[in-house]
C-alpha cells in the first residue's frame, strides 16, 4: 500500500489528527488546515524521529507537478503546518528544520494505522526504537531486481541504435516542452488571499495586510483577469477553509496564498499560485528586499503570476507592473497602517487613518498614495452612514486631498474615484464626476470601489439598466462584500423592482445574518410593497444588530406611518430631531418621515435645510420621496442641484 494510506490518524501532545476526515484537532477543538500541509504532516508522522528530504516530499507531494520554485512551495507549507499547530522553527516542538537536509518529526507519535491486516495504534517515541512490527512497516520497499549485464535478458544495444533512441528523446522532450509553453491555463479570475503574517508579531498584522492590499493592486490593472476585491478575500483571513472551497465561494479559477516577514528593514515575500479545483500548484517563488524597494518586490511577483497564467496584458499594463519607485520606509509604514485602520470602516478606525496618512505626508509631502487615502479617509467621514464630520467639513478636505494626489501622480485609479465621488456628492458637478469615474476604471479595472461608486452615478442620471450592470461588475469582484450586495439590492428597489430587490436583500442576509444594513435594505422593499408589517419585523431586527441608526430609526417610523401608527412614528421624529445637529445633521432621515406622515411642507422645509448642508442628493432617488415628485417646490429644488428632468418628474 502506498506510504500515504498506511496510517489514518495520529496523536501528539494535545492533537488528534485524522487523515480520512482531513482535521486536526486539539483537545477537542478543530482546527482546519488546507490539503498540502496535512499531506506533509502525514509524511511526517510516517517517519518520526527520521530526516525527511525536502526531495523526498517533493516526489511524495508535486511529482507530476512544474513550477518556478519548489522550495518555496514546501516552505509555505511548512509554515502553514507549523502555524496550524502553534509550533516555531526557532523552538520547534514538533517539526524541527534540518538546513540543507530536511525536517523531522520530533514529539512522541501515537499512529493510527489502517491497511489490508490491521487496524491499531503503534506508539512511536523519539530516544527509543519503535517496535518490531512497526518498524517493518515503515521499512522502504526492496528495490526491484535489475537484470545483470550479462544476462540473456539484456539487449545488445549499438551505438546507432543508441543514437536514434537519444535523438527520439530529445525530440519528443522538445514537443513536451512547446506545448508546455504554450499550453492555456484557463485562468481568467484569481483571489489573492490574505498573506499571512510570519514575522513572528502579531503588531505586524498591518503590514501583511498592506502587502496583499498592493498585490490585489496591481493585479487588478489587467483588465482581462478579474481578480476578486480585498473586502471579500479578507473574510478568509485566519480560515482553514479548503482551497477548492474558497474558489468556488469566490468563483475564481486561481487563488494566490503565501507570506510576508519582516525583520527590521528586510522583506520576504513568499508566493504560490494553484490551479482550482484541480489544487494543482502551477508557480512558487520568494523574494526579498530592504523595505524601500517593498514596492519593486510586490511588482515583480505580480509580473511573475501574469506571465505564468499567460494572460493577455497590454503595453499600459505591463509599464504599469514594471513601474515601482522608491519609498521612504517610514511614510510607507505610516501608510500602511492607515490603510489597515480605513478598512477597519468605522468611525473611530477613520479618524485614525486621518492621523497615519497625515504622518505619511509629514515624512514625504511628495507621496501621492498617502493622499489617495486620506481622500478616501475624508469622503467616508463625511458621509451619512459614519457622520463623524459634516459634509461642509469633510467634503473640501477629501477634494483638495484628490487633487493633490493626482498632481503628484495622475495614473492613480483610486484617486481619481475619490475625486469623482467628491464632485458628485458635494460639488454636484455630475458631467466632471462621469469622466473621472470613467478614467478610474480605465486605469484599474478591477477597482470595485469604481464600479461600485460609478452605479451610484449612473442612477443619479437616470440610467438605472446600466447602473444595475455597473452594481453587479461590482459583485463580481467583490462577491462576498454585504455593502456592495445590500446597494446591488437597493439600486434594484431605486428602478421599481422591488420583487428582485427583497431577492437580492436576501441572499445579503444570507452571505451574514448579522449585517444591520441588509435587513434594513430588505424592510424598504417591504415599504414599498405596502408590507408594513414584514418591514418593522426587519427594521428592530436592524436596530437589535446594528443599534439606534438614524437612517434605521427614520424607516420604522416610515412603517409605523403606514401602519397608522403615527403617534410611534412621531416619537420617533421628535427624538431625531433631538440628535440633529451642525456636526450630524439628520436633515434627510426627518424629511423622509414627515413624507410618510404627509406633511410635504415640513418636508420641504427639511430638505432645503439639506441643500444649504451640501447634502449628498443621491439620496432623493430613494421611493421614499416619491410623493414629492410632482410638487414644484421639490423639482425646483432637484433642477438647482442640477438632476436631469427625468428625475424631477417621475424617477422610474
Amino acid at each position: 500500500m502506498d506510504a500515504l494510506r498506511r496510517i489514518s490518524g495520529a496523536r501528539f501532545g494535545t492533537f488528534q489528527v485524522s487523515f480520512d476526515a482531513g482535521e486536526i484537532r486539539r483537545e477537542g477543538l478543530r482546527i482546519r488546515v488546507q490539503q498540502q500541509p496535512l499531506k506533509l504532516l502525514q509524511i511526517l508522522l510516517e517517519r518520526p524521529g527520521e530526516v525527511v528530504s525536502r526531495e523526498h516530499l517533493r516526489n511524495q507531494l508535486w511529482a507530476n507537478e512544474s513550477f518556478g520554485d519548489f522550495d518555496q512551495a514546501v516552505n509555505i507549507a511548512i509554515g502553514k503546518l507549523r502555524n496550524a499547530l502553534g509550533d516555531s522553527a526557532e523552538n520547534p516542538r514538533f517539526i524541527e528544520t534540518l538546513p540543507k537536509r530536511g525536517y523531522r518529526f520530533i514529539a512522541e507519535v501515537s499512529l493510527l494505522r489502517s491497511d489490508d491486516q490491521t487496524d491499531g495504534l503503534a506508539s512511536v517515541s523519539m530516544g527509543s526504537p519503535p517496535d518490531d512490527s512497526a518498524s517493518s512497516e515503515l521499512q522502504p520497499a526492496p528495490p526491484i531486481a535489475q537484470p545483470a549485464a550479462d544476462s540473456p535478458a539484456t539487449p545488445r544495444w549499438t551505438a546507432r541504435r543508441i543514437t536514434v533512441l537519444c535523438l527520439a528523446i530529445a525530440i519528443f522532450a522538445t514537443l513536451l516542452l512547446f506545448a508546455w509553453v504554450r499550453r492555456p491555463t484557463d485562468i481568467r479570475s484569481l483571489a489573492v488571499l490574505p498573506l499571512e503574517n510570519f514575522s513572528g508579531d502579531t503588531s505586524q498584522d498591518y503590514f501583511a495586510d498592506g502587502m496583499t492590499d498592493e498585490l490585489i493592486t496591481d493585479l487588478a490593472q489587467i483588465r482581462a483577469l478579474r481578480v476578486v476585491s480585498r473586502t471579500s478575500v479578507m473574510t478568509y483571513k485566519g480560515t482553514r477553509k479548503p482551497l477548492p472551497e474558497i474558489a468556488r465561494e469566490l468563483n475564481v479559477d486561481a487563488v494566490v496564498e503565501g507570506s510576508v516577514s519582516r525583520s527590521g528593514d528586510q522583506v520576504r515575500i513568499t508566493a504560490q499560485l494553484i490551479q482550482l479545483p484541480a489544487d494543482k500548484h502551477l508557480w512558487a517563488q520568494s523574494y526579498q528586499g530592504n523595505l524601500s524597494d517593498t514596492l519593486a518586490v510586490q511588482n515583480q511577483v505580480a509580473r511573475a503570476i501574469a506571465d505564468e497564467i499567460r494572460v493577455e496584458i497590454t503595453p499600459q499594463e505591463q509599464a504599469a507592473l514594471k513601474s515601482a519607485k522608491k519609498i521612504d520606509p517610514e511614510a510607507y509604514e505610516a501608510y500602511l497602517k492607515g490603510r489597515y485602520f480605513w478598512n477597519k470602516r468605522t468611525a473611530d478606525g477613520l479618524e485614525r487613518a486621518v492621523d497615519y496618512f497625515n504622518q505619511a505626508i509629514a515624512r514625504d509631502p511628495n507621496y501621492a498614495a498617502a493622499y489617495s487615502g486620506l481622500a478616501d479617509t475624508y469622503a467616508l467621514l463625511g458621509d451619512w452612514e459614519y457622520a463623524a464630520m459634516s459634509p461642509k467639513e469633510a467634503m473640501p478636505k477629501a477634494l483638495s486631498a484628490a487633487r493633490r494626489a493626482l498632481q503628484l501622480d495622475n495614473s492613480l485609479g483610486e484617486a481619481h474615484a475619490s475625486l469623482a465621488f467628491c464632485l458628485e456628492g458635494f460639488d454636484w458637478d455630475f458631467a466632471a464626476a462621469e469622466k473621472e469615474f470613467q478614467r478610474a476604471i480605465g486605469l484599474n479595472p478591477g477597482y470595485a470601489t469604481a464600479h461600485h461608486w460609478y452605479a451610484w452615478h449612473l442612477s443619479l442620471v437616470g440610467r438605472n439598466k446600466e447602473a444595475i450592470v455597473e452594481m453587479e461588475k461590482a459583485v463580481s469582484l467583490d462577491p462576498v462584500s454585504t455593502v456592495v450586495n445590500a446597494d446591488l439590492a437597493e439600486l434594484l428597489l431605486i428602478a421599481r423592482l422591488p420583487d428582485e430587490s427583497i431577492s437580492q436583500s436576501r441572499k445579503t442576509i444570507e452571505l451574514n445574518p448579522a449585517f444591520a444594513f441588509a435587513h434594513n435594505q430588505l424592510a424598504q422593499a417591504y415599504l414599498q410593497k405596502q408590507m408594513f408589517g414584514a418591514a418593522i419585523t426587519e427594521l428592530q431586527e436592524a436596530i437589535r444588530l446594528g443599534g439606534n441608526s438614524p437612517i434605521f430609526v427614520a424607516n420604522l417610523a416610515r412603517a409605523y406611518a403606514g401602519s397608522n401608527r403615527k403617534v410611534e412614528a412621531t416619537a420617533l421624529l421628535n427624538d431625531l430631531k433631538k440628535r440633529s445637529d451642525p456636526k450630524s445633521p439628520l436633515v434627510v432621515e426627518i424629511a423622509m418621515i414627515y413624507v410618510a406622515l404627509g406633511d410635504k411642507d415640513q418636508a420641504m422645509i427639511w430638505l432645503e435645510k439639506g441643500v444649504e448642508e451640501r447634502f449628498n442628493p443621491g439620496v432623493l432617488e430613494r421611493p421614499c420621496f416619491d410623493e414629492l415628485r410632482a410638487d414644484p417646490r421639490f423639482q425646483d429644488l432637484a433642477r438647482r442641484i442640477g438632476l436631469p428632468q427625468t428625475f424631477r418628474s417621475a424617477h422610474s
